[in-house]
């Protein structure tokens, strides 16, 4: 049998396959767009394209995520936080305190013996989130990945205001007073990052896991682990936490 776990998110359409022996064989990710039903259409082409026929009689498929509703050919939705923490304890053990920098909220949850023991979620604002690099990243100019590398040798600038709008305002009066834009690039990536980790300082500890679409940037990897005063283990795949966890999941439907 074959699972297909489907994770619509705000940003970014992800998708993976789990083979009948538990290994993850496939991902695929995508932009979401405007249009979840679009977008998860796009990602039913992508599996058919690799070989995957979401209708076919041996197949299962779960769907996540800010837009699981939207996946017509899902046989069953579950929540994030569900196959978010589903897919940590296979990508990464079954203890310790998992964070997902999505594009639009950011999640800690706490793992004990291989279940979600307890969960927050930041969703009330995109500061601190990925959202919030990619608005500060287009005021300066740069790609996500530019501002990274310029932030590692910037000197820190804070940028104090908990409102995106207001910190882009921030952003544009250090530029407009000739602030280094490595400066303000570290200011940016410090300011995401303090966020995050003061949401995973009130979890359980170490050790850490970082999922979602920041988990290639390594020097957000640094700053975090340096703030949290602990490693933060994360992955390539763990981008794709929540497909696989639902794909896992989807393991148990007839």
């Amino acid at each position: 049998m074959i699972r297909i776990g489907i994770d619509i998110g705000s940003t970014a359409a992800k998708a993976a396959v789990v083979d009948g022996e538990g290994s993850v064989s496939w991902t695929c990710v995508q932009p979401t767009g405007f249009s979840s039903v679009d977008a998860a259409e796009r990602l039913r082409e992508a599996l058919a394209a690799a070989g995957y026929d979401v209708a076919a009689d041996d197949v299962r498929v779960i769907a996540t995520g800010y837009g699981r509703v939207a996946v017509p050919y899902a046989h069953k939705v579950v929540t994030e936080i569900t196959c978010h923490g589903t897919g940590a304890v296979r990508l990464f053990g079954d203890h310790g305190t998992v964070i997902d920098v999505g594009g639009q909220d950011t999640k800690v949850i706490q793992l004990k013996s291989g279940r979600v023991a307890k969960f927050a979620m930041n969703d009330k604002c995109a500061a601190g989130t990925g959202r919030f690099l990619e608005i500060m990243a287009d005021r300066l100019g740069i790609s996500q990945q530019q501002m990274a590398d310029l932030a590692r040798s910037g000197e820190p600038t804070k940028i104090s205001s908990m409102c995106t709008v207001f910190a882009e305002s921030e952003v544009i009066s250090l530029i407009g007073r000739g602030e280094l834009r490595e400066n303000i690039a570290r200011g940016v990536i410090d300011s995401v990052v303090s966020r995050v980790a003061t949401m995973a300082g009130q979890a359980t500890g170490a050790p850490y896991y970082l999922t979602g679409g920041l988990c290639e940037n390594a020097y957000v990897v640094e700053r975090l682990a340096a703030l949290l005063g602990s490693p933060v283990t994360t992955s390539p795949q763990a981008r794709f936490a929540g497909a696989i966890g639902a794909a896992i999941r989807a393991q148990a439907l007839n």
